[in-house]
């Protein structure tokens, strides 16, 4: 049994930070329905990659498949009023909707939080758009890489003389999903002293702006920009990439100890002898005279043998992995970071797993893969709301379901 067994999770949403969110409530035991249009989710088209079906039937996208497993999904024409009424007898059901409409376009349909909270008050109404209901920019639609732009990050990621980069996972969204399932969490909290749901209203931009903590923080007590810097840090001295003999590794030296102890481990003591580099307030300022010395000291030697001293010092340092390799690391197999779940047209199916997977009671795990477009409509509708089997018909006859 779940920690979230028992909870019912109504999702409106699509693409990314919605669906991850419900991703995470499902693994942890949520039961939950996510409505698609006729259609599907935009992310069942996107790609390739397409996970092959066999000759009869089509794939399934890597996209789509990598933040909705463990849900039942309904295909619903929500422009139908009848559909409408579907969902609201869904919401009446539910303790939380998840749905991440423009401002104001579930109104037109009474979907909206105040319309559903006067039929159900314990109502959990999480809405996540791009810059939340209020301000200027509340009637805009919000994408990921629009706001990466806006928040500061792309100011500060690439190299010193490139152009502003994005960060290629769409890391606004996934922890603005995390945020969702947060805000969830409290809300059903509270409600178990109150009685009463609440409407959470989220933003990738406020999210994206929360994000940029120590940077943003150092901005507001000093008033100078932070530069991009590549893979170095702008306030830890030396932590970032170096490239040995054969490859690229990661060595984030934390505090002065550390330090003495890389430049005995490196046979290098002058380098910790220094005394404009004993402190890491002394590297930070005088980044450019130690980084070269760092640099060219790691290009004489593969980088198995740096990280093997290193790790014999007790400084942290690590390969940089592609994902093959990541996901090939024994620390991934020990941790199960990779879960395998029966598909119904694809089989046995590999997915990232949870890291929520080790509460020692009530772990994350998996419910069920990735549904097909609309495969549990008919079942929820005549198991949850108590439809007979010749209204179910009808209603496919009609265009108001699908599956």
């Amino acid at each position: 049994m779940g920690a979230l067994d028992g909870v019912k999770v109504l999702d409106l949403s699509r693409v990314l930070a919605g669906p991850y969110c419900t991703q995470m409530l499902a693994d942890l035991g949520a039961r939950v329905w996510k409505v698609e249009p006729l259609w599907g989710d935009e992310t069942r088209g996107w790609g390739p990659p397409f996970v092959p079906a066999g000759p009869e039937g089509r794939g399934e996208s890597a996209y789509f498949l990598s933040c909705n497993r463990g849900k039942q999904s309904l295909a619903i024409n929500l422009k139908d009023p009848r559909g409408q009424q579907i969902v609201r007898a869904l919401a009446q059901r539910a303790d939380v909707l998840v749905e991440n409409f423009k401002t104001g376009d579930l109104a037109r349909y009474g979907l909206d939080y105040p319309s559903l909270a006067r039929l159900n008050p314990g109502l959990i109404y999480l809405s996540i758009t791009g810059y939340g209901h209020t301000g200027p920019r509340a009637a805009e639609p919000g994408y990921d890489v629009a706001i990466q732009g806006l928040c500061g990050i792309m100011s500060v990621t690439g190299e010193p003389e490139g152009p502003p980069m994005r960060v290629p996972v769409a890391w606004i969204d996934l922890m603005t999903g995390m945020q969702g399932a947060v805000a969830v969490l409290a809300a059903l909290w509270e409600r178990a002293r109150s009685g009463l749901g609440q409407h959470i209203d989220l933003a990738l931009f406020d999210v994206g702006l929360a994000a940029m903590v120590n940077l943003a923080q150092s901005y507001l007590v000093t008033g100078a920009l932070p530069p991009r810097l590549g893979n170095a840090h702008p306030q830890i001295v030396p932590y970032g990439a170096f490239q040995a003999a054969d490859g690229w590794f990661m060595l984030t030296i934390g505090n002065d100890e550390q330090y003495r102890r890389a430049c005995m481990a490196l046979e290098r003591p002058e380098l910790w002898e220094d005394p404009r580099f004993q402190t890491n307030a002394g590297r930070v300022q005088h980044r450019a005279a130690l980084l070269p010395e760092l640099e060219a000291l790691f290009r004489t030697r593969p980088r198995q043998a740096w990280l093997e001293r290193l790790r014999k010092a007790g400084v942290p340092a690590t390969p940089v992995h592609n994902l093959a390799e990541a996901l090939a690391d024994p620390q991934a197999q020990a941790r199960g970071m990779v879960w395998h779940l029966e598909h119904p047209t694809l089989g046995r199916l590999p997915l990232l797993g949870s890291p929520l997977a080790h509460l020692s009671r009530t772990p994350a795990e998996p419910q069920a893969p990735p549904p097909l477009l609309g495969q549990h409509t008919e079942a929820v509708l005549k198991e949850v709301l108590g439809l007979e089997a010749k209204e179910v018909e009808a209603l496919r006859a009609a265009g108001v379901i699908g599956g």
